[in-house]
């Protein structure tokens, strides 16, 4: 049976905005990520044949727990069963925990994270996994982000980056890592990994690596509500309210980046009286704060450097050497070829674009940035700037050959053919 469009649809509305919270019931009774991740799949699968026949249930996200729970806990009786009649094959009994079978595994006594989705963040920052590891895994189990666009936001290649979640689910199976909460007392050896997480899921919404949109909203507003969240959660940690308003102050020009025809507007371009002031002003008094008593950290650096560009009266009177100083703080906190790059943008408005193109020709000889498309764009344009429209051209073909989403295309494409060279 052709699933009907509105069933489609539906699937698909329940999958982008409920994918997480179903994982997270079913990881739940499954223990083990693979075995979750496996149920949660079958279960949407039998949701387009059983919703085209029997209509789409009134709350979709119940259903699809329902029946991913129910295929997990068939999935360990199964293994028990095995367990039992062949018990010269398997480990020794007592060597892997019971789970329960009847009923979901029971919270942990020091669960303290009261947001689902966030609970699970936390399950899989689990430090036995490398850094890099617990973020991709995380943001493709469960933040739904898709392996692309993982590889992309941590400039690697797809192939590169499957390899490391495989072998990151392969060390939890193999490791035995126990899938519970963390009690309170481990909450802040995972909180840097956990903000990490969602400083990623954060900018892939704010500009979608991929896709027709520039904005995916959803992401967006899902790493905005696990801020908060985060922040209820532990009101003290000066980087939480500092990736809080990171998050705030960009977003607060979400509705002024593109006209409307859709085309990408440059940040000298945008309406500055139609950004969302009360968020900008929230965000003000964190990062006020973050900069008190003691060194501050690496996001509440970047939202005093966010905050700068959202405050100025125009682009044109942006505090730029104040940037470039706040820039050179956060080198040392985060030593990132992308905020290097990033950097050099404010230089060329301080030092102008000559030296800041010779900062960029040294980034290039970064590995790390070979597959970062807005390395050759930020030289295109200081190119372009410079009166050099030959090789302006060829930066921003590179570009595009990089570039994933397609409002950006357009852009960097209507920039190429307005050269005089291009």
């Amino acid at each position: 049976m052709t699933p009907r469009p509105e069933v489609e649809t539906a699937v698909a509305d329940a999958h982008r905005h409920g994918w997480a919270l179903v994982l997270a019931a079913t990881a739940r009774v499954a223990r083990d990520l693979d075995l979750a991740e496996e149920c949660v799949q079958e279960a949407y699968a039998a949701a387009l044949a059983s919703w085209a026949r029997d209509g789409i249930p009134n709350n979709p996200q119940a259903w699809l727990t329902t029946a991913a729970k129910r295929r997990a806990m068939d999935a360990l009786r199964r293994d028990q069963t095995f367990r039992s009649k062949l018990p010269l094959l398997v480990e020794p009994e007592g060597t892997q925990a019971e789970v329960a079978l009847d009923e979901p595994a029971a919270l942990d006594p020091e669960d303290v994270v009261p947001d689902e989705r966030l609970r699970l963040i936390f399950m899989c920052c689990h430090p036995a996994l490398a850094r890099e590891a617990q973020s991709a895994l995380t943001l493709r189990l469960v933040c739904g982000v898709t392996t692309a666009d993982i590889a992309r936001a941590f400039l690697v290649s797809e192939p590169t980056m499957a390899a490391r979640m495989t072998r990151a689910k392969k060390k939890i199976s193999a490791a035995r890592i126990p899938f519970r909460v963390p009690g309170a007392a481990e909450l802040p050896d995972r909180l840097h990994a956990v903000l990490g997480v969602i400083h990623v899921l954060f900018t892939a919404g704010h500009t979608a690596p991929s896709g027709a949109s520039l904005v995916r909203t959803d992401l967006v507003d899902q790493s905005l509500r696990l801020t908060r969240t985060l922040r209820e959660l532990m009101p003290d940690e000066r980087e939480v309210r500092g990736l809080l308003a990171l998050v705030l102050v960009t977003d607060a020009r979400r509705a002024t980046r593109i006209d409307a025809d859709g085309r990408l507007l440059r940040l000298e371009d945008q309406d500055r009286s139609l950004w969302d002031r009360s968020a900008m002003a929230e965000a003000h008094d964190m990062i006020v704060d973050g900069l008190r008593g003691g060194r501050p950290g690496r996001y509440v650096l970047q939202a005093a450097i966010a905050s700068l560009y959202a405050e100025a009266p125009s682009y044109d009177q942006t505090d730029w050497p104040q940037i470039v100083t706040l820039y050179d703080e956060l080198l040392s906190v985060w030593p990132s070829p992308v905020v290097a790059l990033n950097r050099t943008v404010a230089v060329s408005m301080v030092s102008g674009p000559e030296q800041a193109l010779e900062q960029v020709a040294e980034l290039e000889k970064d590995s790390h940035l070979a597959r970062y498309q807005y390395l050759p764009a930020i030289k295109a344009d200081l190119l372009q700037r410079l009166g050099r429209p030959q090789e302006a051209s060829i930066a921003y073909r590179q570009a595009l050959e990089l570039a994933g989403n397609d409002t950006e295309r357009v852009f960097l494409a209507e920039r190429l053919a307005g050269l005089s060279g291009g």
